[in-house]
């Protein structure tokens, strides 16, 4: 495996120590899923796993708690209540409720659909959580039909839109990228969050600092490599950096995975499911450049 250079100012997640058992390394929980939409929250499970959370719950509607389940043996589900529509009631939040008290983090959207009682219920979960959260999807749809747009969230929050939500978060259908580059960072600086705005080289903001990612390519440009990173970014908080620090770490592994990916496969074929084969790969350069510059 060939090795890489890390960029200047990249986090560091440090190494495991050998007494480390999987509570080391965070309990995570994941919200989402809806009848007919029951990959999204699995593929962010799955890349939550492979990007090193020590437990991983999903928690999603029951009637499609058996598809989520056969994604993947390695993490716990937990079923809730399904509506008419096929979407999580607002009545789901006592059970939710049951596991946010051991939750070290929680990310929140994808595949999760919209109706009133999901808007009740992802707004009243931002709220409440005392701990970082990854909205993504609908969930940032839902807090973007919010009355109050500019109050700062009382809470760590990563916030992942693509322009198109983002030009919802901000009520201005016509924002170029360009100009949503701008907005990113006084969006964050108002909200007091982390705004990654997806596209090309990403851009990851505290209002305060800035990133932009060297890597990832137009491959990404496909259907649940947003799912893959905000699960990817859900495992950098269940290991304990900061809001900030797993936007930015989660974004480059993120891009360096769908680089080495496109060495084997190719641009216009590569999917979600090939990120999450190459997260390891990705994860085994970085710490080994890590050890490197280390030693």
């Amino acid at each position: 495996m060939s090795s890489i250079s890390l960029p200047a100012g990249l986090p560091i997640l440090p190494r495991r120590d050998q007494h480390s058992h999987k509570g080391t390394f965070g309990r995570a929980l994941l919200i989402g899923g809806s009848v007919g939409m029951a990959g999204s929250i699995s593929l962010s499970a799955r890349a939550c796993l492979k990007g090193g959370a020590g437990l991983v719950t999903v928690a999603v509607p029951d009637a499609i708690l058996d598809t989520v389940a056969t994604f993947d043996a390695a993490y716990m589900t937990w079923p809730l209540p399904t509506d008419r529509s096929g979407h999580l009631p607002f009545h789901a939040k006592s059970k939710i409720s049951e596991k946010l008290e051991h939750a070290d983090c929680v990310a929140i959207g994808p595949g999760l659909g919209q109706s009133r009682g999901l808007f009740f219920l992802v707004n009243d979960l931002v709220d409440r959580f005392s701990g970082p959260m990854v909205i993504d999807a609908d969930g940032l749809n839902l807090v973007a039909q919010r009355a109050e747009k500019t109050e700062p969230f009382a809470a760590p929050r990563v916030l992942t839109p693509h322009l198109g939500e983002f030009r919802r978060l901000v009520g201005k259908p016509q924002l170029t990228m360009e100009e949503a580059t701008a907005s990113a960072i006084e969006f964050a600086d108002k909200r007091k969050c982390v705004l990654v705005l997806k596209g090309s080289q990403t851009l990851v903001t505290d209002g305060t600092r800035q990133w932009k990612n060297p890597t990832g390519n137009p491959g990404l440009a496909t259907g649940g490599s947003g799912d893959v990173l905000t699960g990817l970014t859900t495992a950098m908080l269940a290991q304990r950096l900061s809001v900030y620090d797993a936007a930015v770490l989660a974004v480059y592994l993120h891009g360096l995975a769908a680089d080495l990916a496109v060495q084997e496969t190719s641009q216009p074929g590569l999917t979600a499911s090939d990120l999450l084969d190459f997260l390891e790969s990705a994860l085994c350069q970085y710490t080994q450049a890590r050890d490197a510059n280390s030693a």
